[in-house]
């Protein structure tokens, strides 16, 4: 749910240094003055899911270029934590919106956030928000995937809660059945993955002009959408397949395998900056219960996914990449009373350095 610049050479080197001092003079102006701007101006942000019986999840943030983090940016700005598990953040224009999953019925919420100061700017709560899972924002809209009160065990209540930004209220729900967790919009459309087993396998999707379901796309498995390659096609893994979709016919152009070994699981998908690779992850549980597992890579032009060699031989319980320095973004989660690390990597699979972040790192966002 989220990034590039170009820069442009200029005919003379007089107007180019000219350029280049104004803007530095102007950054420089900008960082000594943290109250003009606030403290999370540019840097990443961490979500810790924390663990769910505890309520402790938080947002942990730094500077891309330190590497210690600010461990609850959220109770050091308003004195108190989030009081519920941290399922996904997503900011633009100042504004940042944190989905907090608390472990007591009616507690869940929309925390709404200045993304500059993190000084809260309102909540929207039970019974509209019920098991929020991902947010996108759409223009002076953000869309809430919600799995609803689970009171059957099968997700039918589930739904996307559309909220207006502006007056922080929610102003449809849409039905999705099945379990509405990741989602990923393009040109118009919001596509939604679904998690229950059998039922779930389809790819919902959202006209956002009218904020209407339309007809799902069917896919050979539990459907999880990963986001728009550099040609425009939508990307979507379906159990041990990913699948790639054309946005105008819904055609599915080509399937590729994923060797799981049959009791391992593919997940935490991630394009590369340029969006012409993907990251996964492969992971199983030990005989302990203990996830494991390996990180792959592979091209969007590629006919197979090459699995005898994993590009990282170690499970992540989250990943990105940012869309800046194009670096990789693992999360590290030690257990589920630690503190976890963000490990930053390069794209061909060596580590630059890993920096300690909150109890179990799932999600970055980069700003």
């Amino acid at each position: 749910m989220i990034l590039n610049k170009s820069m442009k050479m200029k005919k003379q080197l007089a107007s180019s240094l000219a350029v280049a001092f104004s803007t530095v003079l102007l950054w420089s102006c900008n960082q000594s003055d943290p109250a003009a701007k606030g403290d999370y101006v540019s840097g990443v942000f961490v979500s810790n899911e924390g663990n769910f019986t505890q309520n402790n999840g938080a947002i942990s943030y730094f500077p891309r270029e330190r590497t210690t983090a600010d461990p609850d940016i959220f109770a050091a700005a308003n004195g108190t934590n989030l009081k519920g598990g941290v399922q996904d953040f997503v900011a633009a224009n100042g504004k940042g919106i944190i989905l907090v999953d608390n472990s007591a019925a009616g507690q869940d919420k929309v925390e709404f956030v200045d993304s500059h100061t993190f000084k809260s700017e309102g909540t929207i709560g039970a019974p509209d928000i019920e098991n929020p899972r991902e947010v996108v924002l759409v223009g002076n809209k953000a869309y809430v995937s919600c799995l609803g009160t689970n009171a059957d065990l099968k997700y039918t209540t589930g739904y996307i809660a559309v909220i207006d930004i502006t007056t922080k209220k929610v102003t449809k729900k849409i039905n999705v059945a099945d379990g509405p967790e990741n989602l990923v919009y393009n040109n118009g459309k919001l596509y939604i993955g679904t998690i229950q087993w059998g039922a779930g396998n389809k790819l919902a999707i959202i006209n956002t002009t009218s904020d209407e379901a339309t007809s799902p796309i069917a896919t050979p498995g539990i459907a999880n959408p990963v986001g728009i390659d550099a040609n425009g096609k939508l990307w979507v893994n379906a159990g041990s397949k990913v699948l790639r979709i054309n946005t105008e016919t819904n055609v599915t152009e080509a399937t590729l395998p994923i060797a799981t070994g049959g009791d391992k699981t593919p997940g935490n998908f991630t394009f590369s900056a340029d969006l012409k690779s993907i990251f996964f992850v492969l992971s199983g549980f030990n005989a302990m219960g203990k996830e494991y597992g390996a990180t792959y890579k592979f091209s969007i032009s590629d006919t197979q996914i090459a699995m005898a060699t994993p590009l990282i031989s170690r499970y992540f319980s989250g990943l990105a990449v940012d869309p800046l320095q194009g670096l990789l973004y693992a999360g590290v989660s030690p257990s589920y009373t630690q503190a976890g690390y963000a490990v930053r990597y390069r794209t061909d699979g060596s580590v630059v350095d890993s920096i300690k972040v909150g109890v179990i790192p799932t999600g970055f966002f980069f700003q």
